[in-house]
């Protein structure tokens, strides 16, 4: 029997949950452009994760929501909309031909991240993952061309599905508002503890900057 959207949302906050202990705040130089799923999503906003909240740990619960939303915008394209059907099963068989592929099969929480890390001024970087990606991907032939008619019609069965996926993400929200409490039950568990021994370490640093057991600052 197929599960209900609330039974869904449900289990992808429970994975969530089990998921959030083993959370650690990154170490590595952050990010200069945000992040676009996570960047003023109304499912974080549903779920009570702020700005406030680091951006790992939001990405893990949007990641999880998101693969909800899809498969049921897959679901209802399978069965209402053969022309972009036909397209991303076209799409798909391509994918599949790809020799490197190294966006798939990653857990939720890395799932849709920049596969590099933003490039250092002045030292370039010899290869890049997607650069090779996009290498694997340049190899295979091009897609059947479609007439302006058969365009016209895609474009409209894209509209329809963008409206069924806005459709969904909505009850979506709906249901999380049920799950706020634990949500942040858990962030003061698990996160806000992290923050709080990082921004004391980092007074610290402040307030004695030199080692005094340096004998260079002597």
């Amino acid at each position: 029997m197929e599960r209900s959207l609330e039974t869904q949302v449900s289990q992808a906050v429970d994975a969530w949950l089990a998921w959030l202990p083993r959370w650690e705040p990154a170490t590595h130089r952050g990010r200069v452009a945000p992040c676009r799923r996570c960047f003023g999503s109304p499912v974080l906003s549903a779920a009570g994760l702020g700005a406030d909240v680091p951006h790992g740990v939001q990405h893990g619960l949007s990641t999880r929501i998101k693969t909800i939303v899809d498969h049921g915008v897959a679901e209802y394209t399978a069965l209402n909309l053969p022309m972009l059907q036909a397209e991303l099963d076209h799409q798909a068989a391509r994918n599949r031909a790809r020799s490197y592929r190294p966006s798939e099969g990653l857990d939720p929480e890395f799932e849709g991240l920049p596969l590099d890390p933003d490039p250092v001024p002045g030292s370039p970087f010899l290869f890049t993952i997607s650069g090779l990606a996009d290498d694997a991907a340049a190899s295979l032939p091009d897609l059947p061309p479609l007439s302006d008619e058969a365009k016209a019609a895609l474009r409209q069965e894209v509209g329809l599905a963008d409206d069924y996926a806005n459709m969904i993400g909505r009850e979506v929200c709906t249901v999380l508002l049920h799950h706020r409490l634990r949500i942040q039950a858990a962030i003061t568990q698990y996160v806000e503890p992290q923050i709080e021994a990082m921004l004391e370490e980092l007074t610290r640093s402040l307030d004695a900057p030199f080692d005094p057991n340096d004998p260079r600052t002597s």
